[in-house]
């Protein structure tokens, strides 16, 4: 049997290699230089991505990530799609796979799909050699560390005579995207849940390598679970009620920035995460407030349920709303009309278009007869096409009702436009010559600002109707 003494750590598997895999082992390899960590994925085109010589090709665009990579990457930083070798070497294995909402079956369209999260204990349980330390790096469901045990207890190895045992932890990421990097650096905590003593010391002298201990939180299980479930949906409930009162103050003549800095300044309630936008998106907030939601209504708390549950809804209605009013804007109708769209991402750096609020606003524009010319530093025309569930047109003077294109010049497309509509806050917005853009617009025209990146001097002299998220007017 092994000992229960502390377990030494020298080499690392990662099994997924997406926006939390790849980004977060890059970062651990940065930081520790004498463990090998290997990163594994089944899909050979993000394998392929990974090692590319051309940098600007990875799969995930984050700022400072592709430094790291060039540095560590075939040193002590590996990617790779032998799953089978990468797991029998570790010590330790995170399992960073996604964790998608139920499209089907019993709790659809609001539990946690844990498909790739049982195939890879599955392949640990067939694999793993000695004791191996794993841990849920994933968002997952409360009691999904139950599970993992079940299945490794349940599952032997390929080798009937290897001597084998595990201890299960919970590490949820906290990042940002546009920001992981700083995030992983720089955490603001770490949190590891468990019950294996000797396992998350094993992990806290890793962490302790780069992050004080004090900033290092140690929790049962079930709370680290829960945990991050948890953050994200107050991240989001901040959100949506700060996207509540952008409309009010619409209408009112208040102006929503006033009120943010106002409110924001109590420190009761701390100023971040109450800049108003088009809606929330991403992989996480979406997904685990319906995961909560989920969890709610099974354990029979319905009122909890519908109180979480409300804030997607408002969430869907900041959208459509923005959606509405560009239509009612331009006269109720965008049938033919040449509209710029800045930004597709659903935040500044970083390609993650998942959840966007651009993808469902394009949606309304494009079935309402709008020609929507695209365009985004980092997201590509073919994950746009994907998002979209729409070809792209291949001629800029279509005269088909509903088509879209992605446009490298912006000055280019805003010729005779009828709207330019700013939907992610990139840098690169705040820099253009916007009263050049301006004047050469079709007139009436307008700008539809819904993240707050024109300056007042950008405003001056020029002959375009501007609407600014949250800005009332005196009424």
């Amino acid at each position: 049997m092994v000992s229960k003494e502390k377990y030494v750590v020298k080499k690392i598997c990662c099994i997924g290699a997406g926006y939390v895999g790849g980004p977060s082992m890059a970062v651990m390899a940065e930081k520790c230089l004498d463990i090998n960590i290997t990163v594994v994925d089944i899909s050979e085109e993000r394998i392929k991505r990974w090692n590319d010589k051309n940098i600007d090709n990875l799969p995930v665009y984050e700022p400072e990530l592709a430094e790291i990579i060039l540095q560590r990457r075939n040193k002590n930083l590996f990617f790779t799609t032998n799953i089978k070798d990468s797991i029998k070497e570790a010590d330790m294995i995170f399992i960073s796979v996604n964790t998608p909402t139920k499209l089907e079956g019993f709790g659809a369209g609001f539990a946690s799909d844990l498909t790739w999260v049982e195939s890879s204990v599955r392949e640990i349980a067939k694999y793993a050699n000695g004791h191996t330390i794993i841990i849920e790096k994933s968002t997952v469901p409360v009691k999904t560390a139950k599970i993992i045990k079940t299945l490794l207890n349940s599952n032997k190895s390929e080798d009937s005579n290897c001597e084998r045992t595990f201890s299960v932890l919970s590490s949820p990421e906290f990042l940002a995207e546009g920001s992981a990097i700083k995030d992983l650096r720089f955490p603001d905590r770490i949190l590891i849940g468990g019950d294996d003593l000797d396992g998350i010391e094993s992990l806290k002298i890793l962490y302790k390598k780069w992050i004080p201990e004090e900033k290092i939180l140690v929790t049962n299980l079930w709370s680290s679970e829960l945990s991050k479930l948890v953050a994200n949906a107050f991240l989001a409930q901040r959100i949506s009620s700060i996207n509540s009162i952008s409309a009010l103050c619409e209408v009112t003549g208040a102006k929503v920035n006033e009120i943010s800095n106002s409110i924001g300044t109590d420190n009761r309630i701390g100023s971040k995460f109450l800049k108003p936008g088009p809606a929330f998106g991403g992989s996480c907030f979406q997904k685990d407030l319906l995961n909560l939601v989920y969890l709610c209504r099974y354990y029979g708390l319905e009122e909890v349920a519908n109180y979480w549950e409300n804030i997607i809804t408002l969430n869907n209605w900041q959208r459509k709303r923005i959606s509405k009013l560009i239509v009612e804007k331009l006269f109720n109708t965008v049938s033919l009309k040449k509209i710029v769209i800045l930004g597709f991402s659903y935040k500044p750096n970083t390609n993650d278009t998942r959840e966007s609020a651009a993808i469902y606003i394009c949606q309304d524009l494009i079935s309402n007869g709008a020609k929507l010319l695209i365009h985004d530093p980092q997201v590509s025309p073919i994950q746009i096409e994907e998002d979209l569930g729409i070809r792209q047109s291949n001629n800029i003077h279509d005269e088909r009702k509903g088509s879209w294109m992605f446009i490298e010049d912006i000055k280019n497309a805003a010729n005779q436009s009828d709207a330019i509509v700013i939907l992610t806050e990139w840098e690169f917005y705040r820099q253009l010559d916007w009263r050049s853009i301006t004047n050469i617009m079709r007139k009436p025209s307008w700008i539809f600002d819904s993240r707050s990146v024109l300056k007042p001097e950008d405003k001056k002299n020029t002959q375009v109707n501007y609407w600014e998220i949250g800005q009332g007017y005196d009424i």
